[in-house]
This record gives structure tokens, sequence and C-alpha cells, in this order.
């Protein structure tokens, strides 16, 4: 009931979080995208998007580090803290010079064959790609530090960093609309900056908190601890390489067969997939502290109640959002948008029923980084990371359309569930019959039926707003009721509860502070 109250504190914060960062994103990338036109907008998305890696680079590496402290937290044991935060740091330093040799030399290839940039835009594109990797640096060294933040469950400060984030965006689309500077230059120097400086923030913040952020390498040096996070980082950053690849790849493969307006759109859904999956991320960035405490206090059958729960409440969070996005994206594209790049209306569709397939084992990956035994995992899962890429590739030579390689994804993410359930029960102890019926089998049952009674304003109705709305309501009201009366567990029913009362709470606390400021 404490983890559980936990858990509720933390996602309410977070989704106060999200709920102003949101919107501001969403307007940003429309200032954007107006500001460089489609050609620039999707050349950032080839060459820039390596910040777009960073950030899942960053949060996957911090999760590899935060494993190791929750679980020394997990056991009590403050002193090995302070030797994982030290030899972690020795580790990211190694690391972050690494990954700087590695991009330069990629860079070197990237734009002699492989990229498809147009002649007057390549200079340009290679001085994005130097501030990108630079900003690289900086992202792998602040890791032990995102892991020390996430490990003490202070989600508060997570939000407030942001929401400053956030508000640094807007500014940027703002600057780059009217700036009359070169405005791709601009925007890619300018949040390159960003990244850095709200890395330096978080490095100043835990340095001056949080107790075992002291740097005392011949005090803290264990040769021993050492080898088992090098051990644990490195399979963790095979299997975080390779996604990172396969991500990043997608629009290389797509730029060399469509070229960069193609690119255009594969952006503009991975922006709507991103902002959608805010509430699923939300809520496992606040579980898994949680499950790895769980695991490092001997708690075995908690944690698994944990990453079962969080699984199904994920999900549901996830695509609660999907249903209006799946029926009327052509319309809430044309909302968004000023002008609607081709294909990126059947892209975001497919992508959305990836991301669901893929929240089944998210949350059971993170139970495995907790029990520690990743290396046949992170071994298989690697290779089907990087096989959709060569996949994708063979049928865009044989002269298939764009949207082929998001059906190549979901098809491989069918193929990595399944892996990821079979690793769970041998090192986990998972119950193979109980998930598939209690987990998949409910939710897949729950959303295809909400799905369904949510499209009847589509059949009845003719005028375009109408129908967005009532299917916002009828999808509203009609999956709330389903996921409640025969989805949800007692348990995660009380789970829910708490998280409702906890956001209650937070909003009553912003109004009350909100009236006391304007009487005085």
């Amino acid at each position: 009931m404490q983890a559980a109250h936990r858990v509720a504190k933390n996602t309410g914060i977070l989704y106060a979080r999200m709920a102003i960062t949101v919107f501001i994103s969403l307007y940003a990338t429309r200032l954007v995208l107006a500001a460089l036109g489609v050609a620039d907008f999707g050349l950032f998305n080839v060459v820039g998007g390596v910040i777009a890696m960073l950030g899942f680079l960053n949060s996957s590496m911090a999760a590899a580090t935060q494993r190791f402290m929750s679980f020394a937290q997990g056991a009590g044991d403050l002193e090995k803290v302070k030797r994982i935060f030290n030899m972690s740091t020795v580790l990211h330093a190694g690391i972050a010079v690494l990954m700087v040799l590695v991009l330069e030399i990629a860079g070197y290839f990237f734009f002699n064959g492989i990229l498809n940039i147009a002649p007057d835009r390549l200079e340009v594109a290679k001085i994005i790609y130097h501030f990108m990797v630079a900003s690289t640096f900086f992202t792998v060294l602040s890791v032990p530090y995102e892991a020390v933040i996430t490990s003490h469950e202070n989600m508060l400060f997570y939000a407030i960093l942001g929401i400053i984030e956030a508000l640094l965006k807007l500014g940027i689309a703002f600057y780059i609309t009217y700036s009359s500077f070169d405005h791709l230059m601009a925007y890619g120097f300018l949040m390159a900056a960003l990244s850095i400086f709200l890395l330096i923030l978080r490095r100043i913040y835990c340095h001056r908190y949080y107790e075992e952020c002291v740097l005392d390498f011949r005090k803290y040096y264990e040769k021993s601890l050492l080898n088992e996070i090098t051990s644990f980082a490195g399979w963790s950053l095979l299997g975080s390489a390779s996604s990172m690849i396969a991500n990043y790849g997608q629009g290389i493969v797509i730029n060399m067969f469509f070229g960069t307006i193609v690119n255009a759109a594969q952006s503009i859904a991975a922006q709507i997939s991103g902002q959608l999956g805010v509430f699923s991320v939300t809520l496992t960035k606040a579980l898994n502290p949680v499950i790895d405490k769980s695991e490092g206090a001997g708690n075995r059958a908690m944690m698994l109640k944990a990453t079962l729960g969080g699984t199904k409440i994920s999900f549901f969070l996830l695509s609660f959002l999907y249903i209006p996005f799946l029926l009327k994206m052509p319309y809430i594209l044309g909302l968004w948008l000023k002008s609607v790049p081709d294909y990126t209306i059947i892209f975001c569709r497919l992508l959305l029923i990836r991301n669901l397939i893929e929240q089944f084992y998210i949350p059971l990956t993170n139970a495995l980084g907790a029990v520690g035994n990743i290396k046949k995992y992170q071994i298989v899962s690697s290779l089907l990371n990087i096989i959709p890429i060569i996949v994708s590739y063979v049928f865009f030579s044989l002269g298939f359309p764009p949207f082929t390689l998001y059906f190549a994804f979901m098809l491989f993410s069918l193929v990595m569930l399944f892996n990821v359930i079979y690793f769970a029960k041998i090192n986990c102890d998972l119950s193979v019959v109980g998930f598939l019926k209690n987990v998949v089998l409910s939710c897949v049952i729950t959303f295809v039926v909400a799905l369904g009674v949510s499209s009847i304003p589509i059949v009845v109705i003719d005028k375009e707003f109408i129908q967005f709305v009532s299917v916002c309501i009828v999808g509203c009201i009609s999956y709330i009721a389903l996921i409640w009366l025969f989805a949800l567990s007692k348990e995660e029913k009380i789970v829910v509860l708490h998280l409702k009362n906890k956001m209650v709470f937070l909003v009553n606390n912003l109004l009350v502070g909100s009236k006391k400021y304007n009487k005085e």
C-alpha cells in the first residue's frame, strides 16, 4: 500500500508537468515546421535526429545506473550507493569519449554517400551534426545524476525541469520564426545548447541536495563493483544502442529512398507518438524505482505485482488518448498543422499501433533489469531491433511504399513481446499463462471493444467537428467504464483511486494557491 501511495504521488506530480508541457510542445512544433519549411524540418529530423537519440540513450543508460542505486537503497546501504555513484561516473566518462569518437567517424560516412541531402544545405547539415555530437558528450556525463534523481523518486524536480525545457523550446521556436539568421542552423545550435544547459542544472542540484553525490574516486573506488556495473551497463547499452540505431535508421533508410519530404512525415508521427506516450512513460518513470527497490529488498512477489499492475495501467493510459487519434487522425492533423506532408496520417496510425504492442513488454524489461541477469536477453533483443531496418531496406529496394517500414517494425514488436515473456519466465518466475490472460488478453479485448463503440459517431454523424467531439466523449466514457468493470483487479483499482486522489489533491492545492495570490 505504501508503494502504491508513492507511485500515485509521483505519477500525480508528473501528470501535472505533462498537462503544462504537452500543449506547449505541440504548439512549438507547429511554429518550427512553419519556420523551417517541410524540407528543412525533414533535414533536421535526419541530421539533428541525434538529439532524439540522446534523450533515449540518456534515459536508457540512466535506468541501468538507477537500477544499482535503487537496489542498494532497497537494501539500506548508503555507502554502497556512494561507491555506485563514483564508479558510474568513471564509467560514463569513458563512454562519453567513446561515443564522441564513434559519432564523428560515423558522420564522415553519413555525409559522403549515405544521406540524401541537397548540396546547398550540406554544410549546414554538417554543422548541426557537430552541435549534436558535443551535446552527446555532456548528456552521457550526466547519466549518474539522472539516475540519482530517479532513484530518490524526486519527480517534483524532474517535473520542474520538464516545464523549463518546454518553455525554452517555445522561446526557441519564436526566435527562429522571426530571426534573420539561417533558421535551420540557429535551431540546431539552440537545441544543442538547451540540452547542455539542462544537464548542467541537473548536476548542480544533485551535488547540493544528495549526500551520495560526492566525487572521491580514491575513497570509493571498488574494482569488483566497477566491473559489475560495467558488465550490466554494457549489456544494457547494447540493447539501447541497437534500439537507438533502429529508430534513427528509420529516418536514414527513408531518406535514402524517398528524400527529406517523407522524413518530415516521419518526424511528425514521432512527435505525436512521443506526446501521447507521456502518460505511460510518466507511470513507468514513477514505477521503476519501486520495482528495483522491491527486488533489492528480496521481495520478488512485490516486484512482479508492481510490474504486472504497471503494465496494465500504463497500457490503458497510453491507449486512452489513442482512440480519438486513431479514428480522427486526418481531422486532428489538419487542425494542428498548416500543411500535412504526404504519408503523415498512415505513419501516425501504424506507429501508434506499434506502441500499443510494445507497451506490453516495456515494464517487463524493467523487471528483467531489476533481477540483473540480462546478457542473453540483450543479445537476442539487439538482433530483433536491427532486423526490421534490414527488411525495410530490402523491401524499399524492390519498390515498396514508405509505410512498409512501419509494418515491418510492428511485426518484430510482436516477436519482441514473446522474447521478453520467455526471458521473464526464466529470470523473474513470470507466469506466462497468467500474464497473457490477465494482462494482454484483458487489455486487447477492452481496447478493441472501446474502439468499436467510439467509432459509432463517425457512422451516424456527418459534420467533422461534431464527429470529433462525439468520438472523444463516447470513447472517454465507454473506455473508463469497460476498464473499471472488466479489466482491473481489486488491488489495481486501489492504486488507481490513490492516483486519482493525489491528482485531485494537487489540483486543489494549485487552485487554493491561485486564489490566495489573487486576493493579495
